[in-house]
This record gives structure tokens, C-alpha cells and sequence, in this order.
């Protein structure tokens, strides 16, 4: 299976180290299911870390521009052979505006490390965003517990304080 991770970050394939972190980042907030309330977009967030993995090494990224440019000229060799007449490819290009493919089963990867290293890309994306959820449920906790905290400190301070002026209130009205 390949993924066209430009497409993902929405580069171009002449984007700098720069440009592909603050892809990814624009991305991932995009895409963070945060802010995506009742849609599942851990399939997005963990395609975007994968393609943020491979494109940040440079020479996982020098292998994947080789398999990237044998993936677009095989596309453009399909869409030549599909081409029928104009309206066939104005419905074409319709569907690819409204459905955003970044994945295809029909092209492999012929380089083998460039495949184990996007196994593990994928690997690391899926350990990320598990642990990614542990570190969230233990902030929660540990905000929870000190909130907590807080809140009963505040409270007895609160108490002594309506103590202290009940009983002022009292002595003022037992001295008249």
C-alpha cells in the first residue's frame, strides 16, 4: 500500500524540513480528535505521523521521492489509458475534489527497506497516539487530584472565614 504523504501534509514535493514540521503541525491540529468532536480521525492523525516520519529523515525521504515519482508516472499512464472524451475527465476530476485518496492499494512500494521503514513509521504513529491517550488520562488525574486540593483548601478557608465574621457579627450585637 501506498500513501502519497505530500498530498497528507498538503506540500509540495520540494518542501523543506521547515515547511514539512509546520505541515505536519498544521495537520495534526486539523486533524487531532480534539477538534474533530464525533468524528474518528485516528486514521488521519496516524497517517499524517507516519508521513511526518518518513519526510523528516532525509534518507527515508530520498528513497520515498524514488517510489513517489514511479507512483505518479504509473498514475498519469492510468489516467491517459482512462481518457476517453473531455466530460470523462471533468467527472474525474469532480470525484478527486470530493474524495481525498491519500492511500492506494494498487501500487507497491519495490524497495524493501523504504517498506520496513514505513512499517515502523506506522508502528511509532500508532505507539504515539496510545501513548499520546496515557499521557492525557494521567494530566486529567493528577489535575483532577490537585483541583481537588485547591478546591478543599479553598473551601475550609472559606469556612474560618464565615466563622470569624459570625462570630464578630454575634459579639457586635451581644456588646448593643
Amino acid at each position: 500500500m501506498f500513501s502519497d504523504y505530500y498530498a497528507l501534509l498538503e506540500i509540495s514535493v520540494s518542501a523543506n524540513q521547515p515547511e514539512i514540521k509546520t505541515a505536519y503541525r498544521k495537520q495534526a491540529l486539523k486533524w487531532h480528535p480534539d477538534t474533530n468532536p464525533g468524528i474518528d480521525t485516528n486514521e488521519r492523525m496516524r497517517l499524517i505521523t507516519e508521513a511526518y516520519l518518513i519526510l523528516k529523515d532525509v534518507e527515508a525521504r530520498q528513497k520515498y521521492d524514488i517510489q513517489y515519482r514511479k507512483f505518479k508516472s504509473e498514475q498519469e499512464q492510468k489516467e491517459q489509458t482512462n481518457y476517453t472524451n473531455q466530460q470523462n475527465t471533468k467527472t474525474q476530476s469532480e470525484q478527486t475534489k470530493q474524495d481525498k485518496t491519500y492511500t492506494y492499494t494498487n501500487f507497491e512500494f519495490d524497495d524493501d527497506l523504504l517498506k520496513r521503514w514505513t512499517e515502523n513509521a506506522r508502528k511509532q504513529s500508532v505507539s504515539l497516539a496510545k501513548q499520546t491517550i496515557e499521557d492525557l488520562k494521567g494530566m486529567v488525574k493528577v489535575g483532577l487530584k490537585e483541583g481537588g486540593k485547591a478546591m478543599g483548601g479553598a473551601l475550609v478557608t472559606q469556612i474560618i472565614f464565615s466563622i470569624i465574621v459570625i462570630a464578630i457579627l454575634g459579639l457586635m450585637k451581644a456588646c448593643n
